[in-house]
C-alpha cells in the first residue's frame, strides 16, 4: 500500500490534484449500477449501508447522467436532509474543484474530513474511508493552493489517506466502495509512477470494486495513459453499455480514438473520434463550461489531425 512513497516528491506531489479529480468527478467518476440500488446504496446490491436517497440521486446525476445541474440541485437538499452523510460532502468537494474553487472545495474537504471521523462510531468502514477521502482533498487544496512550498503538508497527508484505507481494508478487505475509491487512486498512482505495476493495480481494481462499468471506465482511462488504445477502446465500450447518456464517456472514447488514430494514421479512426467529441457536446448544457471549454479544444485537434493526414 505504501510502498511508492520512497518516489521522488515531486512525482507523487505533482499527482495529488488530479487523483484528488479523478476519484470523485468526471477524470476518475462513479457511476450507478444496473441494478436497483438498497437504501439508497449506489455500490452495493446486498447488504447495503445507509446512504441516503438525495445524495444517490446527486451520484446518479452526475455519473450516469453527466448532468451538474441536476446533481447541484441535489446536493443542495443532501446536504440539508443527510447532513451527516460524507459521500456528499465529497461529491461537493468534487464539483468545486471542477469549477476551479479553491474556497468552496477547501469547505467541503473540511466537511467531508469531519463527517467521515464522527461515522468511524457507527459504521467504522465507512467512516474510515472518508476520512481518507477528506484527508486526500486537503492535500489537493494545499498544493493547489500554495504549490511547491505545500509539498511537504501535502505529502503527509497522502500518508494519511492510506492510513485510513488501511483500517477500512482490515474491516472489509472487499468491500465494493472502499476497492473502487482505493483502486482509482492507485490504479492512477501505477500509470504515473514508473516502478509500480500497473497491472497489479487493474485487477485489484477488477476484482472486488464495484459497479462493473465504473470499474471498466477507469481501466480505460488506465489503458488510455498507459497508450494501449485497442484496450482502452474496449473497456470504454463496456462502460458505455451502461452509461450510454453520459456525455463524459463518449468524450473519453473520442479520447482514445484520437489516440489510435494519430498512432495508426488512420483517417477512419479519427473520424470517429470527431463524432464521439459531437456526441459529447451535444449535452453541453449539462456539463462544466471548463470542460466544455477542453472537448472544444480537443476536438478542433482532432481535426487539424485529420487535415493532416490529407
Amino acid at each position: 500500500m505504501t510502498k511508492w512513497f520512497s518516489a521522488p516528491q515531486s512525482i507523487v506531489l505533482a499527482r495529488i490534484t488530479s487523483l484528488a479529480q479523478a476519484t470523485f468527478s468526471a477524470a476518475i467518476a462513479f457511476n450507478l449500477s444496473m441494478h436497483p440500488s438498497l437504501a439508497g446504496d449506489p455500490f452495493r446490491t446486498s447488504n447495503p449501508h445507509e446512504i441516503g436517497d438525495k445524495t444517490e440521486a446527486a451520484f446518479k446525476a452526475v455519473f450516469q447522467k453527466g448532468n451538474y445541474p441536476e446533481a447541484e440541485n441535489y446536493l443542495k437538499q443532501a446536504l440539508a436532509s443527510e447532513p451527516n452523510e460524507p459521500l456528499a460532502y465529497a461529491m461537493r468537494a468534487s464539483l468545486a474543484y471542477t469549477n476551479k474553487d479553491l474556497t468552496t472545495l477547501a469547505t467541503y474537504s473540511t466537511k467531508t474530513l469531519e463527517t467521515g471521523q464522527k461515522l468511524i462510531a457507527t459504521d467504522p468502514l465507512r467512516g474510515n474511508l472518508y476520512t481518507a477521502v477528506g484527508k486526500f482533498f486537503e492535500g489537493a487544496v494545499i498544493i493547489t493552493r500554495d504549490g511547491a512550498g505545500g509539498a511537504g503538508q501535502a505529502l503527509g497527508k497522502l500518508r494519511e489517506v492510506y492510513e485510513y484505507l488501511d483500517k477500512a481494508e482490515a474491516i472489509s478487505a472487499n468491500d465494493p466502495e472502499l476497492n473502487l475509491i482505493k483502486g482509482y487512486m492507485d490504479l492512477l498512482l501505477a500509470v504515473n509512477l514508473p516502478f509500480t505495476n500497473p497491472d497489479e493495480a487493474i485487477q485489484g481494481l477488477e476484482k472486488s470494486a464495484a459497479p462493473q462499468y465504473l470499474v471498466d471506465r477507469g481501466i480505460a482511462i488506465a489503458y488510455r495513459d498507459l497508450k494501449n488504445y485497442p484496450q482502452a477502446l474496449d473497456y470504454v465500450n463496456r462502460a458505455l453499455k451502461a452509461t450510454a447518456d453520459n456525455p463524459e464517456v463518449y468524450y473519453l472514447k473520442a479520447q482514445i480514438l484520437h489516440e489510435q488514430g494519430k498512432k495508426e494514421n488512420s483517417r477512419q479512426l479519427i473520424q470517429d473520434a470527431i463524432a464521439n467529441f459531437d456526441k459529447a457536446l451535444s449535452k453541453k448544457s449539462q456539463l462544466p463550461a471548463d470542460l466544455v471549454k477542453q472537448i472544444e479544444g480537443e476536438r478542433s485537434r482532432a481535426n487539424n489531425t485529420l487535415k493532416n493526414l490529407g
